[in-house]
């Protein structure tokens, strides 16, 4: 690979907002590696996406243990692109990752105890070859691990340097207080709560975002596109080469003739405001306050660049 030289000036193409109480700025727009990054990608495509997201001020690299397929392949490629591309700028980026979901066989492959959240840390930053990472969440609560040994790992890891903050993702309200509370005792506070959050998918306004805001917490929105289904992608039909002819994520059955006149509707909203769907869905998101960045996902920088004209 040839040495990646940035594009100046980038940060003035994105736009910055405080995580919760804290320090660290965010990226309205953060890229993730759930699809599109695993071992069947195509590696040069794969640094074009990450490269073109970084010029256009995108700082907020988001992973997760198991994305892929396989399993850890997706933080494989960012350990690739990261050493040809972006290691000079380690300073100027966030790297997240996360532990919880099913990740390897046996008792200790998932879930949030200490044995599993430790041990994945530590393979995480060996397949990206990094010394720490700057945000680890516990991926989704545990119902049999105590909470107390789940919150105290992530106490744990930030003190022994190998994260700079931590965050939690899918917690239910009651849980996510008892974690706030218990990282804020510890005098490691939760920065940042990772939820699924879209127009489709309105559950977290009335509980998880106040709850966030008054205990500090910046919120992070992932699926913000609804997997496609805020796209114009199937306005007119299920196209052949699309996710949900081929994702075991995204179901046919979805598509319901309600569910597309609301779809077409929204479009029409959409273009009569100068926006795409997807460009509107991404501002419909980042209306709220509590909201410190969304994550987006990407198949080509084209639809990259699309996206980020969300933010213009």
């Amino acid at each position: 690979m040839e040495n990646y030289k940035l594009t100046e000036p980038r940060y003035e193409a994105m736009k910055y907002r405080r995580c919760g109480r804290s320090g660290l700025l965010l990226p309205e727009i953060s890229l993730g590696f759930w699809h599109n990054f695993g071992a069947e990608a195509d590696p040069e495509k794969c640094r074009f996406i990450v490269e073109t997201a970084f010029d256009n001020g995108i700082t907020c690299f988001d992973l997760a243990n198991n994305y892929g397929p396989p399993y850890g392949s997706a933080e494989e490629t960012f350990g690739r692109i990261y050493h040809a591309s972006l290691r000079p700028h380690r300073d100027e980026i966030i790297v997240t990752t996360k532990a919880g979901h099913d990740m390897w066989p046996g008792p200790y492959g998932e879930w949030g105890s200490r044995k599993n959240l430790m041990a994945s840390l530590d393979q995480s930053l060996r397949r990206m070859r990094l010394d720490y990472v700057d945000i680890f969440y516990s991926h989704r609560p545990d119902p049999q691990t105590p909470l107390e040994e789940t919150m105290q790992t992530l106490v744990d890891i930030v003190r022994q340097g190998k994260a700079l903050y931590v965050g939690i993702s899918k917690y239910p309200p009651e849980m996510a207080a008892r974690a706030y509370a218990y990282l804020r005792e510890a005098h490691v506070p939760c920065l940042v709560y990772q939820g699924r959050y879209n127009m489709l998918e309105r559950g977290h306004e009335d509980a998880i975002l106040p709850q966030a805001a008054e205990a500090g917490v910046g919120y992070v929105a992932f699926s913000p596109l609804a997997q496609g289904l805020l796209t114009d992608r199937y306005l007119n039909g299920i196209p052949e080469d699309s996710r949900m002819r081929h994702s075991k994520f995204l179901n046919e059955s979805v598509l319901t003739p309600e569910l597309l006149t609301q779809l077409r509707a929204w479009n029409e909203e959409a273009k009569a405001k100068g926006f795409t769907l997807a460009q509107y869905a991404l501002r419909w998101i980042l209306r709220r306050p509590e909201v410190a960045s969304v994550i987006i996902g990407a198949s080509s920088v084209e639809q990259l660049k699309n996206n980020l004209q969300a933010i213009r």
